[in-house]
This record gives structure tokens, sequence and C-alpha cells, in this order.
């Protein structure tokens, strides 16, 4: 019973209105097609198709799941058949180049359509998921001739693509993986290993799949120096396209999982199979990061997409649901109980998902404009900051949009009670789906190191820098506008604490490493708060040529942020000031 609407007006406000999404195409070479008019058009067909194809999907693919037998995947019921209506729309080359069979919109674009997607159906969506990053690996390091014969396919929607990265062994360490890559003739070379966690490894949508593996060459240095990326199609395929025998690749099974269990993921057997060395030998690590950076992103728009739809299906069941009478007095008299709404505790939920959704879009979206700006970009200053910019914050997206997931739908959960644990209901899926997206693509705890160590102290504060004046800016531009004047003295104290915790953490830190990784995760929400504080007060400024009702909405939403949520901030500031002496005083045997 849950559903799915596209909220296309909160979608196109935050992009024109908030963001200045017109002048951003206006601003990009090879998007002057891109006008609102077009975009608009685009976003309407997308929404009929989440709304009419994947979302009644979403609920028969839960409890379907995928079968795995003899090595084969076969998806769920109507899987197959809305992955060719995807493709016969045109949405697989959405954003790739023409010059490879794409529309280049932007990726903005692309962004928002994605976002749609992962509320109507998040298990589905992984599918096209990694044939996007298999797209920005091969756009980026392949050599011409991979770019004709494989991006062509991918984007063409003939083909599917995978990121082989882990091993059983190495987890998220890749500098320890062990899969093996030989010279073979014909510049190929035969891979062998084994790949664990490999979405959409094997599924039944297209005859061939293109794996991109991280493998060692004979002599490659230990380490991540001596990581090398590959491609290993399922379907052996000669450089001009031509297709042999099936590769000595096979799927030994999928795996059992808590939620996504539309999604397959797969454990993947390398056998001497062929590839192709994509980029410079032991230069695959930063291939890598381009297909993982891409995915972070991807998967923080899938927290903000299962976010949408929690609070979605919670405020329906909130108006809809008569229960207990408004401590001050009835509310619908007319009627043997009042509305859940009215309810102050229901209220606190519903807020806190729609301060979360709001404005956490606004940030996803903030990011995906700078993909579009370093890609596109002519100026190379403007194309660095919008890099060390994109850097600092994609950790942001990524791991406070799932951590809020999580929290959303447990809300959600919540506001229908009983029901909400009640498979019926569609709730405790989305809380099921929730949870993955904390953990794939990098663990919270991977993010926060990834933001405090590499994109903070390690760059010197660049990308940190660049957001505070960001946000100083904004202050300054708007320190007469009355609509945001209660906003604008939190956001401009936030900010100067946010350079001082992060000049204390990384003056700790010098004299003993562990304070990095103790403060990392409180370091993270933090500036996932501030951020979040930050565009709700843009909200704000944008709203008033929406009306006054509008306006209202937005203010009394940030406000209720600043002061019910915002708070959190202190908590986790209060953390990152205690240091690491408490975390790492007890012995390791003294733990149970």
């Amino acid at each position: 019973m849950s559903r799915y609407t596209a909220p296309l007006r909160e979608m196109r406000y935050v992009l024109y209105d908030v963001l200045g999404g017109e002048a951003h195409f206006a601003s990009l070479p090879g998007a002057e097609n891109a006008n609102r008019e077009l975009v608009d058009a685009v976003l309407d067909e997308a929404a009929k198709f989440n709304e009419q194809v994947l979302a009644p999907l979403n609920k028969t693919g839960d409890r379907e799941g995928c079968r795995f037998e003899a090595g084969k995947v076969t998806t769920p019921k109507g899987f197959k058949e809305a992955y060719r209506q995807f493709v016969d729309g045109g949405w697989s080359g959405l954003t790739a180049p023409e010059a490879y069979g794409g529309q280049h919109l932007p990726e903005i674009v692309g962004a928002i359509v994605k976002e749609m997607i992962d509320s109507a159906n998040l298990s589905w969506g992984n599918y096209p998921l990694l044939s996007h990053g298999a797209t920005e690996a091969l756009k980026h390091h392949g050599e011409e001739w991979q770019r004709e014969v494989f991006l062509k396919a991918i984007i063409e929607g003939r083909w599917t693509g995978t990121m082989c990265l882990t091993e059983p062994h190495c987890g998220s360490d890749l500098g320890l993986l062990k899969t093996k890559a030989e010279p073979a003739a014909n510049d190929t070379y035969r891979i062998t290993g084994t790949k664990i966690f490999i979405t959409a490894g094997e599924h039944d949508f297209t005859d061939n799949i293109v794996h991109l593996v991280l493998a060692r060459l004979p002599d490659a240095p230990p380490g991540t120096k001596g990581i090398s990326l590959f491609i290993v199609p399922k379907i052996k395929t000669a450089r001009d396209g031509t297709l042999g025998e099936h590769n000595s690749l096979s799927c030994g099974s999928i795996e059992h999982k808590m939620g996504i269990t539309a999604s397959a993921t797969c454990v993947m057997n390398f056998d001497a199979a062929e590839g192709y060395l994509i980029g410079q030998p032991n230069r695959g690590l930063m291939a890598m990061f381009t297909m993982m950076n891409t995915a972070r992103l991807a998967v923080g728009l899938q927290g903000l997409g299962l976010m949408e739809r929690a609070y979605q299906n919670a405020l329906f069941y909130a108006r809809d649901r008569l229960q207990s009478r408004s401590l001050t007095g009835a509310k619908r008299p007319d009627k043997p109980a009042d509305p859940l709404i009215v309810h102050p505790d229901i209220r606190r939920m519903l807020l806190t998902q729609k301060a979360f959704v709001e404005a956490g879009r606004a940030l996803a979206y903030r990011a995906i404009l700078l993909v579009d700006q370093f890609e596109r970009g002519s100026d190379a200053e403007a194309r660095k900051q919008a890099d060390d910019l994109l850097g600092f914050l994609t950790p942001i997206v990524k791991a406070v949009l799932t951590e809020l997931a999580n929290e959303c739908t447990y809300h959600a959960m919540q506001i229908y009670g009983g029901h909400g644990y009640i498979a019926e209901w569609g709730m405790e899926q989305l809380a099921r789906d929730a949870r993955i997206t904390t953990i794939y693509e990098g663990t919270t705890g991977i993010q926060a190191l990834d933001l405090l160590g590499r994109k903070t102290l390690q760059s010197q504060g660049a990308g940190l820098k660049l957001f505070l004046t960001e946000v100083a800016d904004f202050c300054a531009a708007n320190a007469g506008n009355a609509d945001v004047a209660e906003f604008i003295p939190v956001l401009t104290q936030l900010a100067q604490q946010w350079q001082e915790l992060t000049l204390h953490v990384g003056k700790a830190s010098m004299a003993n490493p562990d304070e990095l990784g103790a403060a990392a995760v409180d370091y993270l929400f933090y500036s996932g708060y501030v951020a979040l504080a930050y565009f709700s007060t843009r909200l704000v400024a944008a709203a008033r040529p929406q009306g006054d009702a509008f306006l209202k909405n937005k203010l009394d939403t940030a406000r209720f942020y600043f002061t019910r949520i915002l708070p959190r901030a202190a908590t986790h500031a209060a953390a990152i000031r205690a240091g690491a002496a408490t975390l790492m005083a007890m012995d390791d045997e003294a733990f149970g």
C-alpha cells in the first residue's frame, strides 16, 4: 500500500529558484539545448515512468527477490520488462556524451531522475546505477576503441556494467586484494580471482555484462600503488566489437540480504578470464575513485529518495488515521477521534522528515551541479574549485543523507504504529532497504575519515574554505532580508565554530593520530547538520516569489530545524572536544 508521487514542484523549486538551474545550464559548454522547457518535459516523463512502471514493482520485487540457479540470476517479475522500457525511453543515455550515443544533458538532470527512481524502486535502480559508474570510468580513463566498443553498448542499454572491487579477505582495504592479471596475447590479460558484493554482477536484463575489475599485474608493487583496472566482459569481446564465446567467469552465488532483495548482489569468480587494461598499469586507483565518487553521490541520492517516499506515506497515514483526541480539545468533533497529525509527537516526526528531505535535496543537487561545473567548465581555476568543493561535499552527501534515511524510515514506521511493522503497508521495506545505504560504497565511518582526513586536513581545508566562503557570501547578501534575519547570526556563529573545531582536531591529531579517528564521525555529523542549516535558510530566502503560503511553509520548516534539530550539532562538537582518551583507555582484553 506504499505509494509514490514525484515531488516535481519541490524538485523544480530547488533546481531553478534556490540553485539557479537556468543560469547553470546556460553556463555549460555543450548544454545549450538544456533549457527549462526541455528539462521540465524530461522530468514530467520521468515522473510518469517512475510512478506508473517502477513504483508498482517495488513491493512485488521485494517479496519475490532474485532467484539463483545454475549460475544464472533471474530478476523479479516485471523487472526485465521495466528495463526494456527504460532503454526504449532513452533514459540509459540521458547524461552520456552524444559521441557515444547519449543525450549529453547535464548531470543534474540525471540526478533528479535518479532521485525519482530511488524513491520508486531502489532495488531496480541499482542495475542502471552500476552502469553509470562504468560509463564514467570508461569515459575518463578508457582508450578510444574501448569507448567505441564498450561505452556505446552500455549507453545504448544493450549491455550493463559493474564495479568489481572488494574480495572476501579485504573488505574496504583494497590494498590487500589478491586478484591476479597475467599478460596474454593481443594486448589482453587473464584475470583470476574472486570478487564479492558485486551489484548486478549477473542478471537477465542483457546478454552481455561489462565487469570493471581491480587486479594486480605480476610485477605490481604492494598496496594500493599496485592496483590496475581491467575490462572483463561476460561474453568475450574483440577490439572491433565482435562477440565470441562465454568468458571464463561465473556467478558463484547471490547474497541473501535483509533489504534490496530484488537487487542481485553477487559473488563473481574469474578463472583466467579475458580482459583489457584500462589506463596505465598500476594506476587503477584513479579510475576506481572515478567510479566510487560517482557511486557515493548516487548512494546519497538513494538516501534522499527513501526519505521522500517515507515522508509521503507517513504524511498520508497521519492525515487519514484517526486515533485519540488532541490534548487541546477535539479538532475533528464530527469524527470519533482526531487524525494522528494533530498530535505533537507525530508532528515532530513528520517535520523531522520534511526538514531533512527538503534541505537534503538542496545539498545533494548543489553537489551534482559541481559535477557539471567540473566536467564541462571551460575555466581551469573554476573547475579546480568545483572539484575541491565537490570532494568535500561528497562524503557528507553520501553518509549524512543515508544516515538520515534510516532515521526518517524509522519515523515513518513509528507513525504507522503496529501497521509500520506489517509488510503490506510498505514501511518496513523502506527501513530494510535504507540500512544498506550507510554501508555500501563505504561505511559511514569510512566517509567520516575521508571527510576529515583526506578532504579537510590533508588538503589544508581547501573544500571547507570554499564552502564557508559560500555560506559567508550568502549571509552577507541576505543581511537585509527579513525573511531569514533570525537564521543569519546562527549560521555565522556555526561557521566560525566549524573552523575552530577543524583547527582543534588538526592540532590534536599531530600529537596523537588517534584523535583524527576519534573525532571523524562526530565531525561528519556536525558538518552535515550545519550544511543542512545553510540550505534550509536558502530554501526560505528564495521562497517569497512563490507566494505567502509557500514562504510560510519553508519558514516554519526552517524554524523547526533550527530549534529542534540543529542543537544536535552542539553535542557532536562536545564529543569532538572530548578527544580520544576515553575511547582508547580500555585494554583490548577488557572488552566483554
